[in-house]
Formats: C-alpha cells, sequence, structure tokens
C-alpha cells in the first residue's frame, strides 16, 4: 500500500471521523467490490460497455430476452462466483458489530455484505441480490442452482414459475423495473437519523439513491465520500479520499 501524504493525512481524519460515529450509515456502490475481482459495471471496458442491459419490459415480454438474462448470469457466476468479502466489506461490518454503525445501504446485488457478517435486517439493498431468484407474478423463491439445472438441461431455456406458470428473475432491480419501496423507505429513514453517512466507491450519479448523501448532509450529518474518481457532490463533503478503498479502511481502522 503506498499513499501520498494529503491521503495518508485524509485517513488520519477518517479514523477520527469513526472514532466519533455513532449512528453512521454506509451507502456502498460497484467499487468497494472492485478488489474481491467483481468490475464496477459503468468502467471503461465494464460489462455494461460490452452487453447492453436488458430493460425489465423486455425481460418481461419477450421469452428471448429471459434466456438471454439467465445465460448473462451464469457467465458472470463463472467469472465472479468465487468472489470473497475484501478490505472495505470486512471493516464496515467491524463498525457495525462496534454499535458505530446503524445500518448499511447498498446498490450492489452481489452478496458480499452478508458474506462479510453484515445482518440482513441491517442491511438495505436497494438494487436486490442477485444471488437467488423470485417468481415476479407470485413471489415464489428459487435457489440458482435449481434455475441453472433447468436452463441447461433445456437448451438454455429460462424456467417459468412451477406453482403458476410466471417468468423466474433473479431478485435484482433491472432497468425500467420499479425501486423496492420498502428498502427505499428504510434508507431514508436510516439517512434522516445518521451522524455521519460514508458514501463508499459510489459514483453517485444513479438517482433516486444518489439523493440520499444530500439528505443526510441538509440533515446536518457529516457527508464523509471515498471514491476513486471524483463525484458531483464532492464539493459539500466534509472529507473526500480518491483513493483505494481497501487501503483506505486499512489504513483508519486496521487489517
Amino acid at each position: 500500500m503506498t499513499m501520498d501524504d494529503d491521503i495518508k493525512a485524509a485517513c488520519v481524519d477518517l479514523t477520527d471521523i469513526l472514532a466519533g460515529m455513532r449512528r453512521g450509515v454506509a451507502f456502498t456502490g460497484a467499487g468497494i467490490s472492485t478488489e474481491c475481482g467483481i468490475p464496477d459495471f459503468r468502467s471503461p471496458g465494464g460489462l455494461w460497455t460490452r452487453n447492453r442491459p436488458i430493460d425489465f419490459e423486455a425481460f418481461l415480454t419477450s421469452r428471448e430476452m429471459r434466456n438471454e438474462a439467465w445465460r448473462r448470469r451464469f457467465a458472470m457466476e463463472a467469472a465472479f462466483g468465487g468472489a470473497t468479502p475484501g478490505r472495505g466489506h470486512r471493516a464496515l461490518a467491524r463498525l457495525l458489530e462496534e454499535g458505530r454503525l446503524a445500518g448499511i445501504v447498498t446498490q450492489n446485488i452481489d452478496g458480499l455484505h452478508q458474506a462479510s457478517g453484515v445482518p440482513d435486517d441491517r442491511l438495505v439493498e436497494l438494487h436486490g441480490n442477485s444471488t437467488y431468484a423470485t417468481c415476479l407474478d407470485c413471489g415464489e423463491r428459487y435457489e440458482l442452482g435449481w434455475v441453472r439445472e433447468r436452463f441447461e438441461t433445456r437448451a438454455q431455456t429460462a424456467p417459468d414459475c412451477l406453482d403458476c406458470a410466471g417468468p423466474i428473475k433473479t431478485a435484482t432491480v433491472s432497468f425500467g423495473q420499479p425501486m423496492p419501496g420498502e428498502a427505499m423507505t428504510r434508507a431514508g429513514e436510516l439517512t434522516a437519523a445518521c451522524d455521519v453517512f460514508l458514501a463508499i466507491g459510489s459514483s453517485l450519479v444513479v438517482w433516486p439513491a444518489a439523493g440520499f448523501p444530500v439528505q443526510a448532509k441538509r440533515n446536518g450529518a457529516r457527508l464523509v465520500i471515498i471514491n476513486r474518481e471524483p463525484t458531483e457532490f464532492d464539493d459539500m463533503a466534509d472529507l473526500v479520499i480518491h483513493a483505494d478503498i481497501g487501503d483506505v479502511f486499512e489504513a483508519a481502522t486496521g487489517p
């Protein structure tokens, strides 16, 4: 880990902020998972530059699009299925266990916060979770192993629900699909009550979720942004660190 003096000083400031934090909220994006081998979808050469996202309406109306969606999901499993939590995930899990964080709000769908030890009742997944599937009509849950077995033994055809014949989809929020109301409400409540808002690894360009740091700042919370690239909210933040997230947390909280 190599850091210049400015980043080292910022990490000292972060340590102080974390030490005084009592009801913090961590808001995480794809950048926290890149050291785990999961690429940022929006980065140059990322998955979205190679595969145009499948719109929710297209998934609903086209068997071909459902087949393609599941083909992509299992291709991702082959590439990233062995990913384990990184230093950022582990640091946040420790802060949660110590009582400094009230909760974690994530835009990620990889399940790595849960794998780091974060309980479901302290985690808000704004974009859902790709580690299991549900029927879009009746809500029945399906494990990916079952879906994959059906998909592969039926010439890569997406399976339908056994109970109601509805379409089965990963439990994620796709383009054109409404944001989950309950998750947005929980995230808003955590944000309104927090004393420190940690925006970590997010470009802060996807709305309405990008409004949470603004809400926190307006409510008097300290805003910390940790991201490799600048964001449009850097000017309003109390502390901004443009560096590797794992390195920053290792310097601020220990390995």
